[in-house]
């Protein structure tokens, strides 16, 4: 019940839409308990945005800084890209799918075709997510620049 949405409003709001309400994990729910749920999760939902809030306040008032650094410098900006591009490059997947992307280049496959080819096949990105035609984009400018390793310029 939770996870479908902690705003007793809406859950009521929908039975009194006359949307039948069907729970998989209680197939004996009623309109008594999903709407007791529905009070219980928003009592929940608000429970804890009170405390996050208060443990923020005192965070603060400890003199922690909250939110973005104010001494991210454009040199720390740019180191992080960096660690990120190096992770990109040598992660293993990455490196299988750029060889056969630029393969698939070869072959004449546009970007787009190039990412359900990759999709299909299942490779997904290092952080698990579909290939699109950008990400092909990025895995070719790698391999072209010569930035995979175990790629020479003569390779």
């Amino acid at each position: 019940m939770t996870g479908f949405s902690r705003n007793a409003g809406f859950i009521f709001a929908l039975r009194d839409s006359d949307v039948d309400f069907v729970c998989c994990d209680m197939p004996d729910a009623n309109t008594l308990t999903v709407g007791l749920f529905a009070v219980i999760a928003q009592h929940e939902r608000e429970t804890i945005s009170k405390r996050t809030k208060e443990a923020l306040a005192a965070k603060k008032a400890r003199g922690a800084q909250l939110g973005t650094p104010a001494n991210l410098t454009a040199s720390a900006v740019s180191k992080g890209l960096v660690v990120r591009q190096d992770n990109a490059r040598t992660h293993q997947a990455n490196r299988q799918a750029a060889r056969l992307a630029s393969l698939l280049q070869g072959q004449g496959l546009t970007l787009q075709q190039i990412a359900e080819e990759l999709n299909e096949a299942g490779y997904r990105t290092r952080r698990g997510k579909a290939f699109f035609a950008m990400t092909v984009q990025r895995l070719l400018t790698r391999n072209v620049a010569g930035m995979l390793p175990g790629k020479t310029e003569k390779s």
